[in-house]
């Protein structure tokens, strides 16, 4: 028992390691990330100094790392399609466009989610 509680912290370990090294590399090559990040610095201390219930708060901080996700998944379509091939290919291109598109829903949601916190505050 204590052997298979070991062997499950050790894989939880490692995919902590690969994960962190996934987001480093996105950190590194592309420059959105850091983007985001400075917007989710930003917002997230809105967020906290607004009087906000915890749900709110909750929900708008989720949203900001959701954003965050929705770019690593972005990174990672776009280093499938490269490592396929580098020539132009039309499938190849919208598979890179609905990456993006995925990033910019998935803003579009969390401003939804900020307006209709700022709107409940202000009304």
């Amino acid at each position: 028992m204590l052997r298979a509680v070991w062997n499950q912290a050790l894989r939880v370990r490692q995919r902590a390691i690969w994960s962190w090294a996934g987001f480093v590399h996105v950190f590194r090559t592309e420059g959105s990330l850091a983007q985001w990040l400075v917007a989710n610095a930003v917002f997230a201390v809105l967020a906290l100094v607004l009087p906000l219930s915890a749900g709110e708060r909750g929900l708008l901080l989720m949203g900001g790392i959701m954003i965050l996700a929705a770019e690593c998944m972005n990174t990672a379509i776009e280093r499938i399609v490269d490592d396929i091939g580098t020539d132009r290919r039309l499938l190849a291109g919208q598979a890179k466009d609905c990456g993006s598109a995925a990033v910019a829903v998935t803003a579009a949601a969390v401003g939804v989610a900020w307006v209709c916190v700022i709107v409940g505050l202000l009304i």
